[in-house]
């Protein structure tokens, strides 16, 4: 990991300091994401076998997972794996079931009534990645609020495993949120399948799911010509850690690698304005990666991260939210005192007993989350991310006539004549 201190730091550097890896190599990831999707729609499910026989190396029969293949992971899968999912899915829907929202009727005015409905998105599509690890937690992140939400069509799609299966517990986790319908597809093909649909795969109106650099530059392509909606960027993984003198090093280099070990395009920030931590977590980060059974990737990772000295902490905050991080660890000893610091984060962990791993699987929270900075404007997935607003407005008579004119005046100014004389008809009809 590259050691810094912030205060040295041009403005250029800062920059440079807080720069993704995978914004270094946008353009080729976005013309290489261009050619599969046109390639998938313009040949369907023959597109996608050749793609996955080219890229995973795998040759499809069938696109879609099988009853008989559902039957054989739910005997694959262990008992105790079954149990904690089973767990998890429970603390995750008691989570979002809190947070739903509910329709609402005002009357803004003497005989008008104003009104917002809200309806699920008919057909959505989840993305649970599978590369180099899958992500059953993934599916449950997302199969369980849009069962809240009503969604009365989920497709999922997974990338294939070497056999040519689904991975079992992604399929065992997608049951357990009654999702039905599963796709051994992955990368920017399962993406682009989604959105605009072959002979095996119907099209959704809204796709979510996070992936690496290709499945977030296709959701953000296909989401561009307006075909399909998409939850929000959600790419390689993130975490920035804010830690002052009395954080446990063992327990934040433990954090930064369990970021580090998701891909080589993921990458760890750690701020703190403690000379001696910086230097003790940074032994710990390189005892403990050896470690690791994905410590090649993990490395990878580490090269394109960074330990940041600062002046005091509340630099940290501002560097924060300027970086604006996929999660947010503030391993402070009175953490809660500056949460009103956090202007931008996708999800923030309180303290030294809250590692971000709990986030990633079942403390409640949803772990797909916004990256690459767009933490500053989006949100991590809700049940309201499946679900549509409408809003419904009505008008009596005595509506009419008591902001009727209020429109007229409104619609005259903007020289809309038609609008205008749309309310004045009316008014003197009531008249």
């Amino acid at each position: 990991m590259n050691r810094l201190n912030w205060s040295e730091l041009n403005e250029l550097a800062r920059a440079e300091a807080l720069q993704r890896p995978v914004q270094a190599v946008a353009a080729q990831t976005r013309e290489a994401v261009a050619a599969l999707i046109v390639q998938v729609r313009a040949d369907g499910d023959e597109a996608l076998r050749g793609i996955t026989a080219r890229l995973d190396r795998v040759q499809l029969d069938d696109i879609e997972v099988t009853a008989a293949e559902f039957e054989a992971a739910e005997q694959a899968v262990a008992a105790d794996l079954r149990a904690a999912m089973e767990e998890a899915a429970a603390r995750i829907r008691r989570f979002h079931e809190a947070g739903m929202s509910q329709g609402y009727t005002v009357e803004t005015a003497p005989g008008v009534h104003c009104e917002r409905m809200i309806r699920p998105i008919g057909r959505v599509g989840l993305y649970v990645p599978a590369g180099s690890a899958p992500l059953p937690s993934t599916a449950l992140m997302l199969g369980v609020p849009a069962a809240l939400a009503g969604c009365p069509q989920v497709v999922l799609c997974t990338p294939p495993r070497a056999d040519g299966s689904a991975d079992p517990a992604v399929l065992v986790a997608a049951r357990l949120t009654g999702v039905q319908r599963v796709f051994k597809l992955g990368g920017a093909q399962a993406i682009a399948a989604m959105a605009y649909g072959t002979a095996s795969v119907p099209a959704c109106d809204k796709l979510f799911g996070p992936g690496n650099s290709f499945v977030t530059e296709a959701k953000q392509q296909v989401a561009q010509d307006g075909s399909v909606a998409i939850d929000m960027p959600a790419g390689p993984s993130e975490v920035l850690v804010i830690a002052d003198a009395g954080a446990n090093p063992a327990f934040v280099a433990a954090d930064l690698l369990s970021q580090a070990e998701h891909g080589p395009d993921s990458q760890v920030l750690l701020l703190t304005d403690d000379a001696a931590l910086l230097q003790a977590v940074e032994a710990e980060v390189e005892r403990q990666v050896a470690l690791l059974p994905r410590e090649a990737i993990a490395r990878q990772a580490l090269g394109a991260s960074r330990l940041i000295q600062v002046d005091r902490l509340q630099d940290a905050f501002d560097i924060s939210n300027r970086y604006a991080p996929e999660h947010l660890i503030l391993a402070l000893r009175e953490p809660r005192a500056w949460l009103g610091q956090v202007q931008a984060a996708g999800s923030v962990f309180l303290g030294d007993y809250t590692p971000e791993a709990l986030g990633d699987y079942c403390s409640g929270t949803n772990h797909v989350l916004p990256t690459a900075g767009a933490a500053r404007a989006w949100s991590g997935v809700s049940v309201a991310s499946f679900q549509n607003t409408i809003s419904v407005q009505s008008a009596s008579a005595e509506g009419i006539a008591a902001i009727g004119g209020c429109a007229r005046i409104l619609a005259s100014a903007e020289g809309l004549d038609a609008h205008e004389r749309a309310v004045a008809l009316r008014m003197e009809a009531v008249a």
